[in-house]
Parts: C-alpha cells; structure tokens; sequence
C-alpha cells in the first residue's frame, strides 16, 4: 500500500515538474520586435483602443506569434507591447494585423 502512495505522489511530482519546464521553454521562446526605427502611418499603421490599453497594428514582418512583444514609440517615448492575437493577410504573406496590450505601464 505505500509504494501506491508513493507512486501517485511521483507521479505528481513528475507531472508538475514536467508542466513547469513546459511553461519554461514556452516563455522563453517568446521574441520582441523593435519597430521603433519604422515610420508609423508609412511602415506601419497604429490605432489605440480600450482607453489605450490594447491598440490594433498592421505592418509587415516575417514570423511574430502571439505572445511575442513589439517595442513602438508612443509619442516621445517607447512602449512595450505584447501581442494577443495575430492575423496574417494571404497577400502579402508577411503582412498582418495584431491585437496588441500595453504592457509597459505594467
């Protein structure tokens, strides 16, 4: 009866050693995007929502999933953004349109 009990508890041990590093790699394969070189309104177009909390963003650019931060300048000075959903347009392919949240303020 005690090796069951032990059993379970490494299964547990297992199991929420295995999530942990799961949530691990995940996080850090996260990248960030620094668009504060473009040009808003010519390489990018920028719209801010949600009391300017989350803003809506189209632009171009290979390979930038959800959960991937992009840096914007916000007048004078630069925010960090971290993308909540993400679309990308059939033609071209690289061109998409994100949900963005502020998270710079956080």
């Amino acid at each position: 009866m005690s090796y069951t009990r032990s059993g379970v508890n490494l299964n547990i041990i297992f199991l929420s050693l295995y999530k942990f590093i799961l949530k691990k790699i995940k996080h850090s394969q996260t990248k960030t995007y620094d668009y504060t070189q473009y040009v808003s309104g010519r390489d990018y177009v920028f719209e801010l929502a949600d009391n300017q909390a989350k803003g809506y963003m189209t632009g171009q650019g290979k390979g930038i999933k959800r959960g991937d931060y992009i840096i914007l300048y916000n007048g004078s000075k630069s925010c960090r953004y971290q993308v909540e959903e993400i679309d990308y347009y059939s033609e071209p392919p690289d061109m998409w349109i994100a949900l963005l949240d502020d998270i710079s303020s956080q």
